[in-house]
This record gives structure tokens, C-alpha cells and sequence, in this order.
């Protein structure tokens, strides 16, 4: 699928007031116009309105899935337009990545990679600043008075000369746009010790209507005449139908109609029970000559392995300076590590979903997606529509974890309900076809060496990785502007805050068929555990402490520093423990965020298995927006990392193994640890903490393993045969 990424040439806002509404944009009010449309036609879609009733709405542009943004997005803007947090009301932003478009994707709405803070904290602060600013300058205008005397408090523009107060409300009223709006730059923005919103632990607004039930996911879609939609799919990616014999389905009570497509064969009814009872019936011959049927994970380990080792073949250097190879072979001590991770699925709670209706020429759907950009894609590129006739309505999402960046459901839903046109369909995949044909996290095998000088000293590091490219089929054009690099395949392992004399990190694509995609943490999940397990193994060679080693390699960062000694003061690290226990650390530093995890682990040598007591992380993301809820997601993350630890997608010819949790089986509560987390608040830029909280998990449970065995654990999902008596 091609991805086009294009970037963004303006921000923009608008203020509503009562029926009347106007454009406030970063330049001219011709460049608002532009972006909207006719200032008279005005609908009320950007980031604020404000009305006459004293209520202010604003728009959270990111998909909410648990992460927090429908909070903490519009925390911003209401901070810097100095708004009274219990009049805001927030709506989903609609699709118009003109004004809501994350720069770090380009200017694509798209949720995902921790990017959502990184990427909107600066634009929305300045939205909200000159909001903030043109209504003092109505009110000033008012009073007859310089906008200069006077300030605002929340939700109100006061002139302190005179006593005089007009609340935002009441300036709608009248409210016009400057000629020449007013401008800001980051410079101009609060300095973190005015902030009267962001760090503090306001309440997430959605969370009462999910715990109430009233929350509306896209599972809890209904439209009138609205058919329900379930696809056979091929059995191995990139396969179609041959032949459709669907004489005994249409006999089904309740079926309406079959669909043929690219990939499989539709079913509409009435019911979703009936939907199913006919896709069993259906008879199909498919095509056997797609390149994943060579696809099957125990003869692809030893391929893999047998790639990485040949350093001879020199893969994209995808980060690197001095000379590691050199270095490396003129070093007194060799330290040499080969790492396995399995192909893993997202096991989302809400199975994938996606409701489409089109009336003549448009098509409007309503997704639990983490990308309306790829759900606009879908419409356009996969199934024929104009930009301009595509609407997009995102519902809150039951799990993300990177599933639902894809837009395969939303290609079902656009190319059936095309089928049908004027009847709503509602396509929805049993959890057997969301394991089955998932797009699941790279297999990959990785081989660390690193060289050591006389006294211990790390002279170079190689870092080589071979796994199936993610970006070369998910955003193509920027695979290619990067010179073929795969960013989320190799995210982790890139841009080390360690400080390594002689660095080389290498990526070695393969090209199997299989459609693999990110997974919550992306690369971090496989790349820190091999880093992380290795420089515990370099710091034994080396004869040091491997605390004091990864010190000295942070010597330059005393973030990093800062948050391992805080994690061992959490963990009380020097504390003895019961007997059959270990502490084990790692470190993490990826998505500008700084984190240190130590884990209580135990290890039953009867079976191999081992079993996390807890953990213990302490995490600097800069500037904290909500420090309960970052202390939420490191939780959640960190408990996807200990189930990481047992989960395993195995393929043979092609296909998944695997069909629900019986046999995939993730983490139980009865096995979820106990997870304590300071948040260290520094006066930096804010870092992603969605993921944050995973890739430390597999490295410190594994650095403690090693304390109770002696075994190192090279591969995930950990091997217990490894650590039987």
C-alpha cells in the first residue's frame, strides 16, 4: 500500500461563537480561509470553540486507547489559553490532518510510537496562546483600553486598572479576528513553574463513561438497516479465490449477499451468528503460490543465524562511527551474544472492527482505529474513493499496541459496503482471524560483539540485526527517503545514550511474505533485551560491577544515571532477599524518555519456569503532563513486557499455529507482578511514555535469572528447557 507522508503547512484553530464562527491560524486570516474555506462557512472544526454558554470545546486530534490523550492533549491548549478545566468539553477531531496532523508523521493523523505527546505539545500550547491572545485583544477593544493592562484568569480577560471582568462567554458574543492575528513562538510559551494544568494529576475525562459501560467503542456501532460482514480470508498472505462454490451459505437464514474480494470471500446478514454459519458453509479454492508458504519459524531461526554470523556480507549501516570492526579485533577480549525473538500478536481485547456506509459517491465510516490516515487510505487508494467524499468518525479503541495502525479492517469495510451501496456494514473478525491473519511483530535474530581493551575498558560494540522489513510495505516512501533504513524495526538500538568509542549498527532486511507490523514498543521490545542482557555479560568479562559499567558509559547522561540509582533505591538493591530470589536491572532510553526497571524474580527448577514478583521503575519523561497516568502506562507496558516473556506466534508453510488464548496465551492476573514507579519531573522537552515501559522487562528479569542460575537467557520467549535442574 502506498503511504504518502506530506507536511504540514499550517496550524490551525477555530473560535465558535454561538452560530457564527471564525478562523484563527498561525498567519494571515487568508491563510485560515485557505485552509477552511470561506470564513462565513465556517463549520466549527480545529482546535477550540468557544461559546456564548461559557463552555469551551476542545479537540483531542489523537485516538484514545487507553493512553490518556483525550486528556492530556487538550491539557494543553487549555493551559496556554488559560481555560477553567470544568467548562472544557472535548470532542475526537475529525479528519483534517491540514490542522490536526502530527508532525513527527508527517503531518499524518496517526497515533502510535509514542509520538502523540512528542508531536503536538508545542503546537497545541501555541494554539491555545493565541487564542488566549485574541481574546484579550476583543476584550481590550471592548474596554477601550491597551491589551497590554490587561490578563486573564481562567476562562475571563480582567483589566486590574478598572476592576472590570468579561469571561470568555461573554467576549463570543462580539468576538472578531485581528487583521493581522497575533504570533508566538516556543520562546513565548509558559515556562514549566507558571503551569497551572499540565503536571498536575487532573482526573482522565472518558474514564467514567468506560467504567460506566457508556463509553462507545466501534463494536458498540448500530445503524439502522445496518448488515453485519464476516470474511474467509486466504490462508496464507498474498493468496485469492480460485473458485467459490457459496450455493449451501446463501441458503443460511438471513443472508443477504456474498462478496467476492482481492483476498478472500465476504459474507453479509442480518446477524453476525449468521454471518459466521454462512462462512463456514462456503467452499472455496485458493491460489498456493504466494512466497509465505515458505514461511515457517523453525527453519527460519537457523537462516537468520546463519546470515547474521557472515560478516562478510555487510548489511545497511544504519548508525555508526569510529571503526567497531576494527576495534573489535585488535581488543584484548572478545565478548560475542547471539538473541532470538519469535514473531508476536497484539491480542487486542475488542476484535477488529470497522463500520462503512456509502451514499452515491461518498463513503463515511466509523473505526476504532489509532490511524484515520490510513483509514482515508483505505477509502482512496484501496477502494476508489475521492479525498474530498470520504468521512471519518474514530471511536474509542479496545487496544491499540500498533494493531490498529494497520487498515486492513477498514479495506473490508470500505471495498463490502462499496458492494452494497446505501446499506451500513459492519465487518467484524472473530478473535481466530485476528490471530491468524495478524500482522504480527518481526522475527528476528540479532548478534552483539563487542571488544574489550587490557583493563576492561569497551573498546567497540557491533550490533547486527536480521528481521522481515516493517516500513518497506507500511509508509514505502519513507523507507525509501531513508535510504532503505527500517526505523521501527531497529528502534532501540539506534542514537545509545552509552557512549561507545567505536559503534556499528547494521540491519539485514529479509523478504519472506509475511506482513509483519509494529507491536507496542516496536523494536525496543528485542533491541534492549539484547543490549541490555549483553552489557551485563561484557561488564563479567570485563571483571566490573555491571552497575558501575553502564555508569561510566552514561557519564555524559546524568538523566540516565539519575534514574538507574533511583530504580536500586526503590528496589532497596542491596537489601538481602528470600531465598530463591535475584534482582535484576536494565535500562532504557528510547523515545526521549530516560527509565531504569530492576525485577524480584524466582525461578521453579522443576519446570524452568520463571515467575516476576515485581518491579520496581523509576522514569524521566522531561516535562510530566499527567504523573498518575504515566505511573498507569508504565504499569500496563510493563506488564505486556512480562507477558512478552511467554508469548509465541509459530507459522509452518505460511500459516499461524496459534487461534485464541488457549493456545496463545498471555499473561494471567494471578502471574502480574506488583509495579512501583517514580516519575523523576525534569524541565525537558517531553518524551513518549505509552511503550516506555516495556523493553526494560525482558533484560532485568533476565539479568536476574542469570543471578539465580547462571544461565543466560538469549531468547524470547524465554526457553525454560534452559533452565531446568
Amino acid at each position: 500500500m502506498d503511504y504518502e507522508f506530506r507536511p504540514v503547512s499550517r496550524r490551525a484553530f477555530l473560535l465558535s461563537s454561538g452560530a457564527a464562527s471564525v478562523a484563527i491560524a498561525f498567519g494571515s486570516l487568508l491563510a485560515a480561509k485557505k485552509a477552511f474555506g470561506q470564513a462565513s462557512n465556517f463549520v466549527p472544526n480545529g482546535w477550540a470553540r468557544v461559546g456564548t454558554d461559557n463552555i469551551i470545546t476542545v479537540y483531542a486530534p489523537a485516538s484514545e486507547m487507553g493512553q490518556g490523550v483525550f486528556t492530556s492533549m487538550p491539557l494543553l491548549i487549555a493551559e496556554e489559553m488559560d481555560l477553567d478545566w470544568n467548562k472544557v468539553r472535548i470532542e475526537q477531531a475529525p479528519y483534517n490532518p491540514k490542522v490536526f496532523g502530527n508532525p513527527l508523521f508527517g503531518g499524518a493523523m496517526l497515533a502510535g510510537a509514542s509520538r502523540t505527546t512528542r508531536g503536538y505539545y508545542q503546537i497545541m500550547r501555541l494554539a491555545g496562546m493565541q487564542c488566549r491572545a485574541i481574546m484579550i485583544s476583543n476584550a481590550a477593544q471592548k474596554w477601550s483600553v491597551p491589551a497590554s493592562e490587561c490578563a486573564t484568569e481562567p476562562s475571563a480577560v480582567v483589566h486590574k486598572a478598572s476592576g472590570r471582568r468579561m469571561t470568555y462567554g461573554e467576549i463570543a458574543a462580539f468576538a472578531e479576528v485581528p487583521a493581522n492575528a497575533p504570533q508566538f513562538t516556543p520562546a513565548d510559551l509558559k515556562p514549566m513553574k507558571e503551569f497551572r494544568l499540565i503536571g498536575k494529576d487532573i482526573p482522565r475525562v472518558e474514564v467514567p463513561d468506560k467504567v460506566s459501560g457508556q463509553a462507545r467503542y466501534g463494536i458498540d456501532v448500530r445503524l439502522p438497516g445496518m448488515l453485519y460482514a464476516t470474511v474467509l480470508r486466504a490462508p496464507v498472505n498474498g493468496e485469492r479465490a480460485l473458485k467459490v462454490d457459496d450455493a449451501e451459505a446463501k441458503k443460511v437464514a438471513g443472508v443477504k449477499h456474498i462478496v467476492p474480494l482481492p483476498y478472500g470471500v465476504a459474507v453479509l446478514a442480518e446477524t453476525y451468528p449468521a454471518a459466521l454459519k454462512a462462512r463456514k458453509a462456503l467452499k472455496v479454492e485458493w491460489s498456493q503460490a504466494s512466497k509465505a508458504r515458505s514461511y515457517t519459524t523453525e527453519k527460519v531461526i537457523p537462516e537468520y543465524l546463519q546470515r547474521v554470523r557472515n560478516l562478510d556480507e555487510k548489511g545497511t549501516i544504519y548508525e555508526a562511527h569510529g571503526d567497531a570492526r576494527g576495534a573489535i579485533e585488535k581488543s584484548a577480549k572478545r565478548v560475542v551474544a547471539e538473541y532470538t525473538s519469535l514473531n508476536l500478536t497484539h491480542a487486542t481485547m475488542e476484535p477488529q472492527n470497522c463500520t462503512a456506509r456509502v451514499d452515491g459517491d461518498s463513503i463515511e465510516f466509523w473505526a476504532p482505529t489509532q490511524t484515520p490516515f490510513g483509514v482515508f487510505l483505505a477509502a482512496v487508494k484501496g477502494a476508489g474513493f475521492k479525498p474530498e467524499n470520504v468521512k471519518i468518525n474514530v471511536t474509542f479503541l479496545g487496544g491499540g499496541f500498533g494493531r490498529r495502525a494497520e487498515n486492513d479492517y477498514a479495506v473490508d469495510a470500505a471495498l463490502i459496503a462499496k458492494a452494497v451501496p446505501g446499506t451500513p456494514v459492519k465487518v467484524i473478525w472473530t478473535r481466530e482471524d485476528d490471530v491468524q491473519f495478524t500482522k504480527p511483530r518481526p522475527l528476528t535474530v540479532q548478534r552483539l560483539e563487542a571488544g574489550l581493551d587490557g583493563q576492561g575498558n569497551l573498546m567497540g560494540l557491533q550490533f547486527r540485526l536480521v528481521g522481515e522489513s516493517i516500513y518497506r510495505r507500511f509508509a514505502p516512501p519513507a523507507f525509501q527517503a531513508s535510504g532503505g533504513k527500517d526505523l521501527p524495526l531497529m528502534e532501540g538500538a539506534y542514537e545509545p545514550t552509552y557512549e561507545y568509542p567505536n559503534y556499528s549498527l547494521e540491519q539485514l532486511l529479509e523478504a519472506r511474505g509475511v506482513d509483519v507490523s509494529v507491536w507496542r514498543s516496536v523494536g525496543g521490545g528485542y533491541t534492549k533485551f539484547a543490549l541490555e542482557t549483553f552489557i551485563e555479560e561484557v561488564a563479567q568479562a570485563a571483571g566490573k560491577d555491571p552497575i558501575e559499567f553502564r555508569l561510566k558509559l552514561l557519564e555524559k547522561e546524568p538523566r540516565g544515571q539519575a534514574v538507574i540509582r533511583e530504580a536500586m533505591a526503590l528496589a532497596d538493591w542491596n537489601r538481602k532477599r528470600p531465598a530463591g530470589r535475584a534482582l535484576g536491572i536494565a535500562y532504557s532510553d528510547i523515545w526521549d524518555t530516560y527509565m531504569a526497571m530492576v525485577a524480584e524474580v524466582s525461578v521453579d527448577r522443576k519446570t524452568g519456569n520463571v515467575k516476576v514478583h515485581e518491579l520496581w521503575s523509576a522514569v524521566d519523561t522531561g516535562v510530566c503532563l499527567q504523573p498518575a497516568n504515566v505511573r498507569a502506562q508504565v504499569e500496563s507496558a510493563a506488564i505486556w513486557g512480562v507477558s512478552a516473556l511467554r508469548e509465541r506466534l509459530m507459522f509452518k508453510d505460511g500459516m499461524v499455529q496459534q487461534s485464541n488464548f488457549h493456545d496463545y496465551p498471555v499473561l494471567r492476573m494471578a502471574d502480574a507482578p506488583k509495579v512501583t514507579t517514580k516519575v523523576i519531573v525534569t524541565d525537558n522537552k517531553p518524551g513518549g511514555i505509552g511503550e516506555a515501559g516495556l523493553p526494560p522487562v525482558a533484560p532485568a528479569v533476565a539479568n536476574a535469572v542469570f543471578k539465580l542460575t547462571g544461565k543466560r537467557l538469549r531468547d524470547l520467549p524465554f526457553k525454560t528447557e534452559t533452565l531446568k535442574a
